[in-house]
């Protein structure tokens, strides 16, 4: 899972104010949403791919293809590592638009 696209979001966010850490996001003429948005769309598409390779794995296993279980048993704790990371950052993504909903001005 390449999590280097999210990783560079990082440095969006400045420090300010001494110890407190205050983070304010730069504008970028909204740069910063595509970014973000493609990164979720990478990480989607990769964990269709490796779930695609285990159903692939598993077909192969179930036909007789392939004797080893190895090879089956990788391809799908990839496909589930994958899977709760993805349902991790899709839950923090909801609670964050959840937080900016109940924002009062």
């Amino acid at each position: 899972m390449d999590i280097a696209s999210i990783s560079s979001l990082n440095g969006l966010y400045k420090t300010t104010a001494g110890d407190k850490a205050v983070k304010q996001i730069s504008h970028n003429n909204g740069n910063d949403f595509s970014a973000v948005f493609n990164s979720a769309l990478n990480m989607v598409n990769e964990t269709n791919t490796l779930q695609n390779n285990a159903e692939a794995e598993q077909i192969k296993f179930i036909l007789g293809e392939s004797d080893n279980t190895h090879d089956l048993a990788i391809a799908q704790q990839k496909a589930n590592v994958a899977l709760q990371y993805t349902v991790a950052v899709r839950n923090r993504f909801i609670s964050a638009y959840q937080e900016l909903m109940n924002m009062q001005m």
